[in-house]
């Protein structure tokens, strides 16, 4: 075969390795994007939405008057009223009938109008309630992305960590099977590799329970390793440039959840003026149109007369002589349907009031169950807006106290890290002892991870600052 051709399969082969691992990669934006396709709890709050829509669009076409059509078919035995003469009978008969029904309000004290501004504001609060969903999920993918971040490079720490302890030993190792050197030095830095060793397993733990978290706010299954860095400026780390005020004030103006509850105090207010309208009264329209159908309904034709003897007699020249007389004779001819359905056919049209005098205080008591939502839903804002001042005022202090941590723990590596490469040498040089080299090596392992802690708590209180701006 010819070597070009192998050549040039190997670089087709390493083309389709880089393309599939380029795109199996997951950003930050990446993970927002698959979570608001696909998180549970989102798309349950989408779906209260589609009801609100559906109820304020009910809520409108309240204002059309309702029209129905009955229609009934039936058979009877026995006694019963024939629809037809109205008259009782005792015999089988099928009967039908069919109504067409309109009713339309004229008034009832503004109920259907306040009713459609409800449910208006009902709508709006859904949208809002939808929006900090979204805020909330958008918000949570990102710190658990940072808390994967943060436990990934924890992990990979260890491992370096165990690494040099391992390259140690392997040193040692050498002198102790040589019989050269201190014996509980090699034992000594068995046990630091053993310590280091569970810090690996502690770190891979945590990794997986951080992955399985967003697994589950993206409820769809992704590969650790497919999660990449998005933050460019991570070790670039900036003190926070707003104050407690500012985040706050721009939460009051930017969160979904305040312009929520505020439609839901507007909802609120008109289910008061929907309440009252029961102390009002109703008036309406209404029309009809009836007709029936009987089987035994019947029409007669005059066929003729006919001569009977009446049973009497008259005594005419002492004879009897019989009283006859003369009758009209009928044939029934049945009645078709369709010519009863248009025979029978009657409408009737008015104007019904009705005023309420006495319900049983029912108005009184919607009136007062409306003023306590209303006052529920303003403590519900206050209580809102007094707890996300304190939550604003928390994170603040803790993202200036990572931030101190930071540049704190920043000074104490580079120290540490010029302590470890000093004992190192002595160590390696024969100078010191194993003690002295361990306790340097695990003083900068410590600093390291601290400052890779409070880095990323940094980033995190700041993204939960961004997230109360609205941003």
């Amino acid at each position: 075969m010819d070597t070009r051709i192998i050549k040039i399969g190997f670089v087709i082969c390493g083309m389709l390795f880089c393309t599939s691992n380029a795109q199996s990669q997951i950003t930050l934006e990446d993970c927002i994007k698959i979570a608001l396709e696909n998180n549970l709890d989102y798309r349950g709050v989408t779906l209260d939405t589609k009801a609100s829509e559906i109820n304020y669009k009910q809520a409108r076409q309240g204002l059309f008057p309702t029209v129905n059509f009955d229609y009934n078919l039936g058979q009877s035995s026995g006694r019963s009223l024939d629809p037809f003469t109205n008259d009782f009978i005792n015999q089988e008969l099928t009967f039908s009938n069919a109504g067409l029904r309109l009713n339309a309000t004229i008034f009832n004290g503004f109920r259907i109008m306040n009713q459609i501004k409800q449910n208006r504001f009902r709508l709006y609060a859904a949208q809002m309630q939808k929006e900090e969903t979204k805020q909330n999920l958008i918000l949570e993918v990102t710190l658990t992305y940072i808390q994967l971040l943060n436990s990934r490079d924890a992990l990979m720490l260890a491992k370096n960590r165990f690494q040099t302890t391992e390259e140690q030993l392997k040193r040692i190792q050498v002198n102790y099977n040589e019989g050269f050197g201190n014996p509980a030095e090699y034992t000594d830095i068995k046990g630091q590799l053993a310590i280091d060793r569970v810090g690996i397993i502690n770190a891979e733990n945590e990794l997986n329970f951080v992955n399985q978290k967003l697994i589950k706010l993206l409820n769809t299954n992704i590969e650790e390793g497919s999660v990449v860095n998005s933050f460019s400026d991570l070790d670039t780390i900036k003190a926070y440039g707003y104050s407690v005020d500012n985040v706050y004030n721009d939460a009051l103006n930017n969160l979904a959840t305040f312009k929520a509850k505020q439609h839901s105090i507007d909802a609120a207010k008109t289910s008061i003026k929907v309440a009252r309208s029961y102390y009002m009264p109703n008036i309406g329209l209404f029309g009809q149109l009836n007709t029936n159908y009987s089987s035994i309904a019947e029409t007669f034709q005059d066929t003729g007369m006919l001569i009977k003897e009446t049973g009497d007699f008259v005594r005419i020249n002492n004879q009897d002589v019989p009283v006859l007389r003369n009758e009209t004779q009928f044939q029934g001819q049945r009645i078709g349907y369709s010519d009863q359905f248009d025979n029978n056919l009657n409408s009737v049209v008015g104007l019904s009031v009705n005023i309420p005098i006495f319900n049983g205080f029912l108005a009184k008591n919607k009136v007062s169950l409306q003023k306590i939502e209303l006052e529920q839903a303003t403590v519900d804002l206050k209580n809102t807006k007094w707890l996300l001042k304190q939550a604003i005022t928390n994170t603040f202090n803790n993202m200036e106290a990572a931030y101190e941590r930071y540049h704190a723990f920043k000074n104490q590596a580079d120290a540490f890290k010029e302590s470890y490469r000093i004992n190192k040498v002595k160590f390696e040089n024969g100078v010191s002892n194993i003690v002295e080299y361990i306790m340097s090596k695990n003083n900068m392992d410590t600093s390291q991870l601290n400052l890779n802690k409070a880095k990323y708590e940094y980033l995190l209180q700041v993204k939960v600052l961004e997230y109360y701006r609205g941003l």
